[in-house]
């Protein structure tokens, strides 16, 4: 089966030939996947080049211009070195657009830090009436991308090279595993290793590929009463507690995040299995604090 990032490129290869009013912007990356496309469509594929700024202005004023961009590079440069662009051009503007990134936390390890981003979620987060998309699955991907296309939102759908082995294409939080001693909020490809990881334990699995806006009735009814939580996501530890507070503001409950680390930049290269182990991020971590939260 094909990956999130072929996926993605294959799927908005069939948008873009079949919507007139949908354009496509690259800054260099995945250009030469979509070089049939550009040749086709030269007015509505457009490669700005390694100008992620640019690439986000160009989007706006597609935008403006009654097209619907799909905006797409590495999340390190999209939304981190964009996020000035992100922030005045597209939503201070009410311009809508869907921003695709792939490179998720750490997938490219060998590329060092410069392509890691676990903050992006947070950054996008910063910013009101954003949808955010973390699929754990191609099939996810796909249909989270054609959902996303039609209308005019602000989207960011981030993909990864993690991946759970089948899709769940459910909306808001849906309940995988029923238990009686709380909960476990699986991110997108956190899922498999959380399952690996509670295997044995009374607990309530959840999983979300859509984590703006978070689904707080969902978690409200999966969590009556006295609430323990624990909230697994696939970059900066945390980016949901407030979510999670919000929701349960009115009953007592506790709270364990897991992420990526806040306390230290981590630099090393390496494997993704290298950087889960520093994350706390693979299935023995998870199922070690799991155990100490729900147990302990």
């Amino acid at each position: 089966m094909p990956n999130m990032r072929d996926t993605f490129l294959a799927t908005a290869e069939e948008i873009v030939n079949t919507d007139q009013d949908v354009a496509i912007v690259l800054a260099d990356i995945s250009a030469a996947a979509l070089a049939e496309a550009a040749r086709r469509h030269p007015d509505r594929v457009i490669n700005v080049g390694i100008r992620e700024q640019l690439l986000v202005s160009t989007a706006a004023g597609l935008a403006l211009a009654g097209l619907r961009p799909i905006v797409h590079t590495f999340n390190a440069f999209l939304v981190e070195r964009a996020f000035e662009q992100i922030k005045l051009d597209l939503s201070h503007q009410e311009l809508g657009a869907v921003l695709v990134s792939y490179g998720a936390s750490y997938d490219m390890p060998m590329e060092g830090r410069t392509h890691q981003a676990p903050g992006d979620v947070a950054l996008i987060d910063s910013l009101p009436g954003w949808y955010v998309h973390v699929p754990g699955h191609p099939e996810e991907a796909r249909r989270l991308l054609l959902d996303s296309v039609p209308g005019d939102s602000r989207t960011y759908l981030r993909l990864s090279a993690q991946e759970n082995s089948e899709p769940h294409l459910g909306v808001g939080l849906q309940t995988i595993r029923q238990g009686t001693r709380g909960a476990v909020i699986a991110v997108g490809p956190m899922l498999d290793r959380v399952l690996e990881a509670a295997e044995g334990m009374d607990v309530t699995v959840l999983y979300t590929s859509t984590v703006r806006p978070f689904d707080a009735e969902g978690l409200r009814a999966a969590v009556p009463g006295v609430a323990d939580v624990a909230l697994v996501e696939p970059y900066l530890k945390g980016t949901s507690a407030h979510c999670v507070a919000d929701a349960l503001a009115d009953r007592p409950h506790r709270l364990l995040n897991l992420g990526t680390r806040r306390d230290a930049e981590v630099r090393i290269y390496g494997t993704l299995a290298d950087h889960d182990l520093v994350h706390g991020l693979d299935a023995g971590s998870i199922a070690l604090s799991l155990k100490e939260f729900f147990t302990g």
